[in-house]
């Protein structure tokens, strides 16, 4: 797999600066819209369950707002599936999540959570919606993932954006190593986490990953720079990595 390298972009920090202030600005939908005209190819947002950010209203304004496909990242608990099951996003990225941290931390156990997983996995395919395993890159939770019928996995590339030197080098063969045997398996490799300007070029060159993932860089640095352009610098730094033959959208 190469060609067009798909970028979704995660708004959640959008809704995190107007949940300071209880109010209705800045508001993730114009997000959502702004990252969309400057060439995100999805939107991906976190409901989580202390409602940090993402509001349960979000997900229904930004499927009936955006035309491109809506990535809904969630924890495996039965109303998260509920919510999903209502709104019907075209894909759900299931994600480890614990009420005290700051953000998510490692993989999802797919391995050592499947018997509690297969059965939600299972009613999300039912009504057509994508399901994404967010995972460490390693073989035993890509063979989880293939034993559980995910279609996607997103590789946690928090270690590598975090490591430098030969313990980045390491990590990068880790992530490269499970997008092929994820794409050997017949499941779409994506990548998230920690990707910025200056990182994110080595985990666009992997061939076999389809999508990456990125949100609290770019919101940080729209700040400076504003959305549009932080968004549409991404996509070339991923461009230049890998040659296109021609864009794609998310599927």
């Amino acid at each position: 797999m190469s060609g067009h390298l798909r970028l979704g972009v995660n708004i959640d920090h959008v809704a995190t600066i107007r949940n300071a202030r209880g109010g209705v600005y800045p508001d993730p939908i114009r997000a959502a819209l702004v990252a969309q005209e400057a060439g995100a190819d999805g939107i991906t947002a976190h409901l989580r369950e202390d409602r940090r950010h993402i509001i349960d209203e979000d997900i229904g304004h930004l499927i009936g707002a955006i035309s491109l496909p809506l990535n809904m990242e969630m924890a495996a608990t039965e109303e998260m599936v509920e919510i999903a099951l209502r709104h019907r996003p075209h894909a759900a990225c299931i994600v480890p999540e614990r009420r005290e941290e700051v953000t998510t931390e490692g993989g999802l156990n797919a391995a050592g959570l499947h018997n509690n997983l297969k059965p939600l996995i299972t009613r999300l395919k039912d009504v057509g919606i994508r399901v994404s395993l967010f995972i460490e890159p390693d073989p035993r939770q890509i063979e989880a993932a293939l034993s559980l019928g995910a279609p996607v996995v997103e590789l946690h590339t928090g270690k590598y954006a975090h490591s430098e030197g030969e313990d980045r080098a390491v990590e990068l063969r880790r992530i490269a190593d499970a997008a092929a045997l994820a794409a050997k398996n017949g499941i779409e490799a994506h990548a998230g986490h920690g990707l910025t300007f200056d990182n994110v070029a080595p985990i666009a060159a992997i061939p076999q990953i389809a999508e990456l993932n990125i949100g609290h860089f770019l919101i940080a640095e729209a700040i400076f720079d504003g959305l549009g352009p932080v968004v549409q610098r991404m996509r070339a730094l991923m461009d230049a990595s890998r040659p296109s033959t021609g864009s794609g959208s998310v599927g």
